[in-house]
């Protein structure tokens, strides 16, 4: 009788517990949240409480008072802070419910783990979903549900390549029949490329700009190659001039964020040539017929599919709706029998 109390109190649903951003599936909602993955601590007395979470906590990055820190208790797709990521996720799944209740909630969760997270990184994630009020957690490959989640057959014995790019990890894999023939997460992602854009600016202009900003202008100005032209749009950064500590604006280009990105583009482009050559024959000849699908945030970084089909050879398309394939595809895992052979609980 309880348990099936339980369940009616209950919506289950799937999480994708991003190192940048967190997305929400609810069972026959779809997706329901989508914010940031960040934390506010207040220290008050001694005591520290949560302030903000999500979007509210992000808006705090860098303009907070002594009493105030912002975390992102995640850290290249893993937890990093468990006690931070527990109070993260009880706070998403009482939103994505639409508040707080009087009544145990205990829904059925899956989660999305990178796919070469050790057994020590699964066990910390497993714990805090359960910790935050899960009555059963499973877990997904990131890889198999962004498959999933853009479309790819992979309950089919064809061949397909998918790369997730997302804030701490890119996800490359090879699947087929409900498996990962090949994958492997390399620990490059948003995150890097916001820090090789901060980094680049302060060594060649002497200028410190925040987490924040180098985001936005990888968002909004951000490319993987050298433009057309060779130089591409002018962007205007400020910040803190680090020689006299004043606040200063300055104007680089295209060809400069290009640049300052070539590295972390490299490293997943080498991830990729690394999956082609530990393909099997046979998968191989699927993928050259079906291409290389690109999911995640960083598949939004301008000519990102242009500079993987030039160094492959291959087709290089980017998912209808790349942000949420992670999320989808947990999704319908965890509504579709279809799917259900994917999840694990370890």
């Amino acid at each position: 009788m309880f348990s099936r109390l339980f369940k009616f109190t209950s919506r289950d649903m799937a999480i994708d517990l991003g190192t940048a951003n967190t997305v929400v599936y609810l069972r026959d909602s779809g997706i329901v949240l989508n914010e940031a993955s960040v934390v506010a601590i207040e220290t008050v007395n001694g005591v520290k409480r949560v302030k903000a979470v999500g979007d509210g906590a992000k808006l705090m990055m860098g303009k907070t008072p002594d009493s105030i820190e912002t975390v992102r208790p995640l850290r290249d797709g893993v937890i990093a802070d468990l006690d931070v990521a527990e109070q993260m996720i009880k706070y998403f799944i009482q939103k994505a419910h639409g508040g707080a209740s009087r009544l145990p909630r205990w829904p059925e969760i899956v989660v999305c783990v990178p796919s070469r997270s050790t057994s020590v990184e699964r066990r910390a994630i497993r714990d805090a979903a359960s910790n935050a009020g899960a009555r059963q957690v499973w877990l997904i490959e990131e890889p198999m549900a962004a498959a999933i989640g853009a479309g790819l057959p992979v309950t089919e014995p064809i061949g397909g390549m998918i790369v997730d790019m997302g804030g701490g990890t890119t996800e490359v894999a090879v699947l087929s029949l409900r498996g990962l023939a090949y994958s492997n997460s390399v620990r490059v992602g948003g995150d890097k490329m916001d820090d090789a854009i901060a980094s680049s600016i302060r060594r060649n202009h002497n200028l410190l700009i925040g987490e924040a900003t180098a985001e936005r202008i990888k968002k909004e100005f951000g490319i993987a190659r050298l433009p057309a032209d060779g130089i591409g749009l002018t962007v205007p950064i400020r910040g803190r001039d680090l020689v006299n500590g004043i606040p200063r604006e300055i104007a680089i280009t295209q060809a400069q964020i290009a640049d300052a990105l070539s590295e972390p583009v490299a490293q997943i482009v080498e991830a990729v040539r690394i999956a082609l050559e530990n393909t099997a024959p046979e998968l191989a000849a699927d993928i050259v017929d079906n291409g290389i699908v690109l999911t995640g945030g960083g598949a939004l970084l301008r000519d990102i599919d242009k500079v993987l089909a030039d160094e492959t050879g291959l087709p290089v398309t980017v998912a209808d709706d790349p942000l949420m394939c992670v999320a989808l595809g947990a999704g319908r895992a965890l509504e579709d029998p279809l799917y259900r052979g994917v999840l694990t609980t370890a």
